[in-house]
């Protein structure tokens, strides 16, 4: 298994950060993240992937949930997240980093139409209950 850390940024206005990219799967909105490289702290990581993937600067905020991906053999974990800098949309291309097409603040009445499921958005809407937990599958948070 390896650990894949993803950051949640809500605005005031009912909006969510996410990244436009080419994907596997049929949902080509996401979540910005990506894997913590050995040696590294998840802070680190989450740090590294969101400025890497958003171009924005972030602080790290409660763990949200712990979810596994047992097909895929991935850990993810997620932080709540703060933007404190940074130069949102300023995509830094790396090996890991999928082709992003855009970077955008989604408003969540936008997510269902986009592949998210109403569980997730009502998880977002509600402030993350729970947070801090293990929630099994990833499809238990709706994802």
């Amino acid at each position: 298994m390896h650990t894949r850390v993803t950051g949640i940024v809500l605005s005031d206005d009912d909006k969510i950060l996410l990244l436009h990219q080419d994907t596997d799967g049929p949902r080509h909105w996401s979540l910005p993240g990506g894997k913590v490289e050995d040696g590294g702290t998840l802070e680190e990581g989450l740090v590294r992937e969101m400025r890497e993937e958003t171009g924005a600067d972030v602080e790290a905020g409660r763990l949200l949930y712990l979810c596994d991906n047992v097909p895929a053999r991935v850990v993810h974990i997620t932080f709540e997240a703060r933007i404190i800098g940074g130069a949102l949309g300023a995509v830094t291309e790396s090996a890991d980093t999928r082709q992003i097409h855009a970077v955008e603040f989604v408003p969540l009445d936008d997510l269902p139409r986009l592949g998210f499921s109403d569980l997730f958005v009502k998880l977002c809407r509600d402030g993350f209950p729970g947070a801090g937990s293990y929630m099994g599958p990833k499809s238990a948070i709706g994802l």
